[in-house]
Parts: structure tokens; sequence; C-alpha cells
């Protein structure tokens, strides 16, 4: 298991970064859009939509992304769109995890459909966005999910007593979200501190969030961005549980499915995009 993991997170990043260093943003934004497409695909299969309905979910993700790749939306995205991606995760979320998985299968199978295939288009576009920003910028945002992720999973095994949703995930505790906060916190002063001394193709999001917001308005951009994360792993975590799967899929080799490596960047990377508008005013 653990050669297998290491093997696919090996190829998976070789791919990656070839995709960052091309001159042009697009083989970055059609690698991500196939990655999206297939968690299309699990979420359809998670959520009773077998066979033909699955590949379908995918197709429609997959669609709706070369559209927007076509119309050069990537390039220049409308706010709003942000903002209702928020408020899809704020809302959506707070309703699906009191729900919890339970209640889950209850909700109108269309309209789980429809949930799954927006946030995962939404987050797709954020990604693709981002990498027209800068590879700096893009890479800050992917760092961010992935910091407070390994922070809360040590912080978690050192101090977790309190659980924060046991019928759901019982291995999160209160004191991993907060470990995972201090863990963003830390790496945010790291990357300001290299975008002042390295020559980046462009500011990270700590430090245009530093500049437009001042330090406690980044700090408290920075703990709503940790718990959107949080919300995003917590949903998918109760989506599994309800349809009785360990993992989305077995597409990633040692490492399950594409829904288990990118539930926390759903709600985040749009978030991150609508701070950046909201900051900019």
């Amino acid at each position: 298991m653990l050669r297998q993991r290491v093997i696919t997170a090996l190829v998976l990043v070789a791919v990656l970064l070839a995709t960052l260093a091309a001159s042009s943003a697009w083989p970055f934004a059609v690698l991500t859009l196939a990655f999206m497409a297939a968690g299309g695909w699990e979420w359809g299969r998670l959520n009773d939509a077998h066979g033909a309905l699955a590949w379908a979910m995918a197709a429609v993700v997959a669609v709706a992304g070369a559209a927007a790749l076509a119309a050069g939306l990537t390039g220049q995205v409308p706010a709003v769109l942000w903002w209702c991606g928020v408020a899809l995760w704020v809302l959506g979320g707070a309703v699906a995890l009191r729900t919890g998985p339970a209640g889950w299968p209850r909700l109108a199978r269309p309209a789980r459909w429809l949930l799954g295939v927006v946030a995962l288009w939404l987050a797709w576009l954020a990604v693709a966005h981002a990498r027209t920003l800068s590879v700096n910028f893009l890479l800050s945002v992917l760092c961010l999910v992935w910091m407070a992720d390994i922070a809360a999973y040590f912080g978690g095994r050192a101090w977790g007593r309190a659980k924060l949703a046991p019928a759901i995930s019982p291995g999160k505790s209160w004191a991993g979200v907060w470990s995972g906060i201090a863990g963003v916190l830390v790496l945010a002063a790291f990357w300001m501190w290299l975008d002042r001394r390295m020559g980046f193709d462009g500011a990270s999001l700590y430090t245009r969030l530093f500049t437009n917001l001042g330090g406690l308005g980044m700090a408290l951009a920075l703990v709503l961005l940790c718990a959107l994360s949080v919300v995003g792993d917590l949903v998918e975590s109760l989506v599994k549980r309800a349809a009785g799967a360990k993992d989305s899929s077995q597409l990633l080799p040692g490492h399950g499915g594409v829904l288990d490596r990118v539930d926390a960047l759903l709600p985040t990377l749009p978030a991150a995009m609508a701070l950046m508008t909201w900051s900019a005013r």
C-alpha cells in the first residue's frame, strides 16, 4: 500500500509540475478539469447515480469546464460567481452537516447531483483562474489546505480528545481544527517573508490579503478559509458514510479517489477568489 501511495504521488506531482511549467495556463486547466470530471463520476456513484448517469455527471462537469475555457472565462471571472460558491458552501454545508449521514439520502437525488456538479465546476474555475494570476498565488492557496490538513492531523493526534463531528468523521477533533489554523498562520508569515525575498511570478494569497486587509483582516480571512476546508472534508465524509463507502473510488491507487484528495479544496478555492475580489476594493 505504501509503495502504491508513493508511486501514485510521484506520478501526480510530475504531471502537475509539467503543466505548471508550461508557458500557457491551458495545460494545467485541462489537467485539473479531467480530475474534476472524475470527481463528478465519483459524486454520482456516491449519490445513487450509477452506470451511465454517473458518466453523464462527469460529462457535464467536463463540458461546462471546456465551454468556460473556450469562452476565456478562466481569465476574467465575475465576482458574483465566487460569492455564490461561498454561499453554496456556507449554507449548503450547514444544511448537509445538520442532516447528517442518515438525512443526506433523503434529499432529492437531482438536488444532490446538481450540488456536486456546481461545486466541482466552481472549484475547477477557481483553480484555473488562480493559475492565470501566478503560479506562486496558486501554490499558496493549495498549500494552505495541505498545511491545515497536516497540522490538524498532528495536533489531533497529540491533543484531540474533544471530537468535532464523531457521527461523521470520528478522527477529527477541535484540537485538530485549531492546530490547522495555527499551522496556516505560520505558513502565511513564512510565505510573505519569501515573497519579499524571492523573484516569484506574482504575489501569494497571503501577501495580497495582508496588503489589502492588514494583519488582522488577513488572519480572519485565513481562519475562514481553514473553516471552509474542514466543511469540505466533513461533507465528503458525510456523503461517503451515507453511501457506506470508505473511499470515493479507487481511481488513485493507494490514495482512494479524486474526491478524497480534493474535498477540502472544493469550498476553499472559490472562497479564496472571493476574498481577492473583496479585498481589492
